[in-house]
């Protein structure tokens, strides 16, 4: 179906006859009213401050030891695989690809 869009619109004309100045304000602060923000205690609450106290929490972390195919990386100190070996210094020390390049 098409449509005449130079056309008046009969919906917008009848209905902009019967609403005066004083109630489409009236309209606006009540809808801007309903938007206003509200505050959840909810986010801070789970929100944690850096430095926070942590002395009651325990980790459960499993540490295997360095595996023969791994090494420490002399700069960074980080274990890495023997394929991320970048360079022996000739004071023999073990250098990553990240810390060599």
């Amino acid at each position: 179906m098409a449509t005449d869009y130079d056309a008046p619109r009969r919906g917008d004309s009848e209905e902009a006859g019967k609403n005066s100045l004083e109630e489409l304000k009236s309209r606006r602060g009540d809808a801007q009213a309903a938007s206003a923000d509200v505050d959840d205690g909810e986010t801070t609450e789970s929100y944690e401050l850096p430095g926070a106290d942590l002395s009651g929490e325990e980790l459960s972390v499993r540490v295997v030891p360095r595996q023969q195919d791994e090494f420490t990386c002399s700069s960074c100190y980080l274990v890495h695989h023997r394929s991320r070996l970048a360079e022996v210094t000739p004071d023999g020390q073990l250098l990553c690809r990240d810390c060599a390049g």
